[in-house]
């Protein structure tokens, strides 16, 4: 024990302020779900799922009302058996489930013999052997071992507690084995990691924007054009009248020259300013004006965007070095995704996949010289500026020409003609240009964010299935039972004790450090960390095994032991803030605390259709709290006098609870 007047014990100290990082909730999975007015079979249906996910409590309610309610089926019987006893020991039955189980031969009528009505005789005979010290366990164990398996799986997983001595010893060695078979089965260390996993959410592409065009530009652009058509075509009436045949051909020019001087301008001019616009976006400063509010989501994207750009680092690159090169691709992303997102809220982990893809396509594209490929892509070609230039100066030439033949010939119309048609051509060609290049970038964000919008699908698409085969919660309760009955083995070798010498034992299970969560509808928090906690009752008195289990690596660290006797302990309380928190505490008599968080503020996020509270109570119930302050408060209550009254009250039990012997066929009398 700790010497006296030490200060209080976290069990949570090298996580004295759990930060929850992540919390995901499958709304989609409804297997948990009840409907409003079930049958009876619905009932016992749905509580068999509460079962298979260690919520025992709510598990009996439904199964026990479905019995109430006339469902009375062999598989009915063995599960509801289950149910009453699981995680208990014989002294913890009430007096009122002593008579419930003393009647279940009468009140479950075994209807017929199949693989279920052999697991409720195995159930009964494990009871009669139980209090019987000198029984031969083998026969016993050798009907046991030759029920099916999903019924044997089930005994082991729920009833090693309600039995103890030789027999406690037996099954506590098919348990072990059961949890060292179970624990990896499945693909455990290909899957557990997917349940953590939220609902991918669909790809978005921000929507180009629409080309404003002002009336006013138009109107522009559709007077100037007539006027200058107008003014040109009366300056070739002008030379042909006055038998300019040169002035003609000049004017002929001017027009086809300016025609595809124009067109190729425009190319030309599109061209540079979207790759001075691709610069700008991709330039390494990181603060430049944006329209993209930066606000909470803005920075997570942000802060998601560097870890997985900083993560898939190229070969030889210097993190530094490469973050800065990446500065304005990823501000580039950052903007697009939440412009994409803003219109339609989205947690941020719902499009981590999407990051995650946009980050190592910026790696790619970086290895395979790609990254910057759209400068060549955008570089004007020689032919375009040729033209464009010659086409330009051709009709400059000619329109000179073409404007002092006019003037020639006369003298007033031809330069009011002239005047005309350049500030017309004018007017024209600047609104023209603006609405020209405006469809053009318009036409080319759109097809940017097609071909976007395919590879994001495809990604999309890849990811989904990655997911298809995420554990169900059912999967989660096993995995993590079997990884406290290797909890369980470890603390029994390290303290050199078989099972039998263990009176009783009790866990406690809590939010590891800074971890992720994730549940189903109506089910219990799953964490990727754990920090258990381990009671062990003995004669000698309690021995205190804590862990730190990494639930996706399968792994324990952080070993924490104590020892104290029956009669240290003062007190067991679970507080209940009104944020939710609820905090397990074990006083000492040397006023020394051990205190452990099992539930943290605001950890109900609830969904449609569920009540609060409920996520909390679910969570609880999983993780057998109030097996644990039984067992723990009873300690506090009669110090090492619980001992003899454990044994009393074990006795009275065991003559109570045991059903008279099985007849010669089997069937109980």
């Amino acid at each position: 024990m700790t010497p006296p007047g030490s200060p209080g014990t976290n069990v949570a100290a090298d996580s004295a302020h759990v930060d929850v990082q992540a919390a995901i909730v499958h709304g989609d999975v409804n297997h948990y779900t009840v409907s409003p007015e079930p049958s009876p079979q619905e009932k016992f249906e749905a509580g068999l799922r509460y079962l298979e996910g260690d919520m025992l409590g709510r598990a009996w309610e439904l199964i026990n009302d479905a019995a109430i309610s006339g469902y009375r089926t062999n598989q009915a019987c063995f599960y509801w058996m289950l149910t009453l006893l699981s995680g208990k020991t014989r002294h913890e039955l009430s007096a009122e489930e002593t008579v419930r189980f003393e009647n279940s031969d009468r009140w479950f009528p075994l209807i017929e013999d199949d693989y279920w009505a052999d697991g409720v005789h195995a159930i009964r005979r494990l009871l009669v052997a139980a209090r019987k010290h000198d029984a031969d366990t083998r026969v016993l164990m050798k009907e046991f071992d030759a029920l099916g398996s999903v019924q044997r799986g089930m005994i082991l997983r729920h009833l090693e507690s309600f039995l103890d001595g030789q027999l406690n010893e037996e099954m506590w060695r098919r348990t072990l084995q059961w949890a060292k078979t179970e624990r990896m089965a499945g693909d455990r260390d290909e899957r557990i990691w997917k349940f953590f996993q939220p609902n991918p959410a669909d790809p978005r592409v921000r929507l180009p924007e629409p080309v404003t065009i002002p009336g006013f530009t138009w109107m522009q652009a559709v007077a100037g054009t007539v006027v200058a058509v107008a003014t040109t075509a009366h300056i070739g009436y002008l030379l042909a009248q006055g038998g300019k045949v040169g002035g003609l051909l000049a004017c002929l020019l001017a027009i086809a020259g300016g025609y595809f001087g124009a067109r190729e301008g425009v190319e030309w001019r599109f061209r540079l300013e979207r790759r001075r616009a691709r610069d700008e976006e991709y330039a390494m400063a990181l603060h430049r004006r944006t329209n993209v509010p930066h606000d909470a989501f803005g920075r997570q994207v942000d802060q998601r965007l560097e870890y997985y750009v900083a993560k898939y680092l190229p070969r030889g690159m210097e993190r530094d070095v490469w973050l800065a090169w990446t500065a304005g691709v990823r501000r580039s992303i950052r903007n697009e995704l939440v412009e994409a997102y803003r219109e339609k809220p989205t947690r941020v982990e719902r499009i981590n996949w999407l990051i995650r893809h946009r980050a190592g396509d910026v790696k790619r594209r970086w290895e395979n010289g790609t990254m910057w490929s759209y400068r060549q892509e955008l570089a004007t070609p020689l032919a375009t500026k040729a033209t464009a230039v010659l086409g330009l100066l051709a009709c400059a030439s000619g329109g000179i020409w073409a404007a002092s033949g006019a003037v020639q010939a006369q003298p007033l119309n031809g330069m009011g003609s002239v005047v005309l048609t350049v500030a017309a051509g004018w007017v024209a060609a600047r609104a023209w240009l603006r609405i020209i290049l405006g469809g053009r970038r318009t036409a080319a964000d759109k097809s940017e964010a097609d071909a976007l919008k395919r590879d994001s699908m495809a990604a999309f698409a890849r990811w989904k299935d990655r997911l298809a085969d995420k554990p169900n919660d059912r999967e989660m309760a096993t995995w993590l039972d079997c990884d406290r009955k290797m909890l369980l083995s470890e603390a029994l070798q390290h303290y050199k004790l078989k099972m039998s010498d263990v009176v009783a034992y009790a866990f406690i299970e809590a939010p590891g450090a800074s971890t992720a969560r994730a549940r189903v509808r109506g089910g219990p928090w799953r964490y990727k960390k754990y920090r258990l906690l381990l009671f062990l009752l003995t004669a000698d008195g309690v021995r205190q095994f804590g862990v730190t289990l990494d639930f996706e690596d399968c792994t324990f660290h952080d070993h924490h032991r104590m020892n104290y006797r029956f009669d240290a302990v003062a007190a067991v309380s679970v507080k209940h803030a009104d944020d939710g928190e609820r905090t397990f505490e074990l006083a000492l008599v040397n006023h020394q605390k051990i205190s452990i968080k099992v539930i943290e503020p605001g950890s109900e996020e609830l969904q449609q259709g569920e009540e609060a509270g409920a996520v909390s109570e679910a969570t609880l119930d999983a993780a057998g709290l109030n097996h644990t302050l039984h067992v723990l408060e009873g300690i506090a209550a009669e110090g090492k006098e619980w001992l003899g009254q454990e044994a009393r009250r074990g006795k009275q039990r065991s003559g109570d609870l045991s059903p008279p012997p099985p007849d010669e066929e089997g069937h109980a009398a």
